[in-house]
């Protein structure tokens, strides 16, 4: 089974499944190129590895477009066109097969080729074919995982003595399994009332710590994915309450064992971690 669905920036859609459009191959869904970043000291044999570095992917879709009629078949040529527009900028690919269903960003090429000859066009058929490229070569879950760290737990309440009710503190070290092929960036969210707060991410010995006091009510998120990262307050840039050692860690693949803390032990504050695990093929 395999199903694409492409959702163009501004909400219009193409389904890839069934008539009029079906998908007949997909390329570049696993292979991703790399760049090889190496140094090399003189009279070295070879060359001393750094990093990877991956390139943009590049995925080619081979389309049937079905109608009754030609006048039907030119009309969804057009929709094809209006869809997979270059000048739209990035839509979201979503990809069901087999082992599961992913999604990616993703914005056309070129528009669509409608090529011609015997095999291609024929009535009531035609051969599309679409370039798209993907600047981000990450493959993502179609769902994001949230985890969440409670300070202070809520107890029971004895309204037959007083209204009263107790409370235990909670956990605050939780491990979070990265089950993708690679790092991924995360959006940690802030509720208050806190006092200085930090998240740690013990397995890289990285924190992210914000230098100020959240009031009851206060909503802060952080998110640390490369080239948009942020820092909000309740809908207001506070980028500049950011500890000046704190790093955007992100998680690594495995498990990653993540404290918080705070100047203030008894406040009653929540933590959310939330990411979507990443993927370098499907």
């Amino acid at each position: 089974m395999q199903r694409l669905t492409f959702t163009a920036a501004n909400g219009q859609q193409i389904k890839m499944d069934t008539r009029p459009f079906r998908l007949l191959t997909l390329q570049g869904a696993g292979a991703i190129q790399a760049d090889i970043q190496t140094q090399k000291a003189p009279y070295q044999d070879g060359a001393t590895y750094i990093d990877a570095l991956l390139e943009p992917r590049f995925l080619l879709l081979d389309v049937a477009i079905m109608a009754e009629n030609n006048e039907r078949l030119y009309q969804h040529r057009r929709k094809l066109a209006q869809v997979f527009n270059p000048k739209l900028g990035p839509g979201l690919l979503r990809y069901e097969y087999d082992g599961g269903v992913k999604e990616i960003e993703a914005v056309a090429e070129l528009a669509p080729e409608f090529p011609t000859g015997r095999d291609n066009r024929m009535p009531g058929f035609q051969r599309a074919i679409l370039s798209l490229v993907c600047p981000s070569p990450f493959w993502l879950d179609d769902y994001t995982v949230s985890e969440e760290i409670v300070t202070w737990i809520g107890g029971m309440t004895f309204p037959w003595v007083l209204p009263s009710r107790f409370a235990m503190k909670g956990p605050k070290i939780i491990n979070i399994i990265n089950r993708g092929d690679v790092e991924t960036p995360v959006r940690i969210e802030f509720r208050g009332p806190a006092t200085n707060p930090r998240v740690a991410n013990r397995a890289t010995g990285e924190y992210i710590q914000i230098n100020r006091e959240l009031l009851p009510g206060d909503v802060l998120i952080i998110t640390t994915d490369f080239g948009a990262k942020r820092v909000d307050i309740n809908g207001q840039n506070v980028f500049n309450w950011i500890d000046i050692d704190s790093s955007f860690w992100q998680l690594q693949v495995g498990d990653n064992v993540i404290e918080y803390s705070s100047d203030d032990p008894v406040e009653s504050a929540a933590v959310t971690i939330s990411y979507r695990n990443r993927y370098v093929g499907v």
